[in-house]
């Protein structure tokens, strides 16, 4: 997670080290957890300084410290640096952050693209400018279990389907309790080989309605062969908007019977 605290007192106070401190006591004395905090101008910087003491170590990084502290470091620590991205990077003789910094933004926009490619260059120089932010809407809610036992789709059929009716009213309950209804309903399952399986589809109606999700993961559940035992089964509804933004859409008009093109469930 990220905290911003350039404006809090004391916020400043050896660098940020004194708060940073308090975090991890807070943290400690709350959850009986360590954790290690990076302290810098930016996330970017910050999400590599946590790296660098763990366990449970402060690291803080100032403006001053780019060229001792990140560009020696290789380029996959940068968050957003993945392994395609590296192994293109290794292609091109560029090991380290430093390496990254001392090629031309043309240069890296020619053979990274145009977005990719400048973004490149701004975190190889240090630069982000990503507020951070402490409020988001969800996209999706779910729920899901994994079994003590592996269970059989025929054999175990009442099992499963107890398990996931109940998944379907966990969900609803959860969708009603935070105020959102979604239209895009869908499963995951995992077997006993560990291959993962989704499915979803997107109903005409935007619902938090239990009967409504179940019936729609049901008829996701009918897609996928059922052919080896189930280590996994979880529900998701995706697509999500609040209640109110869901009246909006209705120009304030909320039906109260049946499940036509246009409804909303509440």
């Amino acid at each position: 997670m990220y905290i911003d605290f350039t404006d809090v007192p004391g916020g400043q106070r050896e660098g940020g080290r004194v708060l940073a401190r308090l975090i991890q006591k807070s943290i400690f004395d709350t959850t009986g957890l360590t954790c290690s905090i990076g302290v810098a101008p930016n996330k970017l910087i910050a999400k590599m300084a946590s790296e660098f003491n763990k366990p449970n170590g402060i690291s803080v990084v100032h403006d001053g410290d780019l060229q001792t502290k990140i560009w020696p470091l290789a380029c996959r620590k940068i968050n957003g640096v993945g392994p395609k991205a590296d192994a293109k990077l290794q292609d091109h003789g560029i090991q380290t952050i430093g390496d990254l910094a001392e090629r031309p933004r043309d240069w890296l926009v020619a053979n990274f693209g145009r977005s990719y490619g400048a973004w490149l260059h701004e975190v190889a120089w240090g630069r982000d400018d990503r507020p951070v932010v402490t409020e988001s809407e969800p996209v999706s809610m779910s729920r899901e279990t994994t079994f003590d036992r592996d269970l059989h789709a025929v054999r175990d059929r009442e099992e499963l389907g107890r398990v996931f009716t109940d998944l379907c009213l966990r969900v609803a309950e959860d969708l009603r309790r935070k105020g959102y209804v979604g239209k895009t309903i869908g499963i995951k399952l995992r077997f006993d080989d560990f291959k993962i399986a989704t499915r979803d589809q997107t109903i005409d109606v935007y619902t938090q309605d239990a009967a409504v999700i179940r019936r729609a993961a049901g008829l996701c559940l009918k897609r996928v062969p059922l052919d080896r035992r189930l280590r996994l089964l979880g529900v998701r509804v995706g697509n999500l908007l609040t209640q109110e933004a869901a009246r909006e859409a209705l120009d304030g008009s909320v039906p109260t019977g049946g499940i036509g093109t246009n409804a909303v469930l509440f």
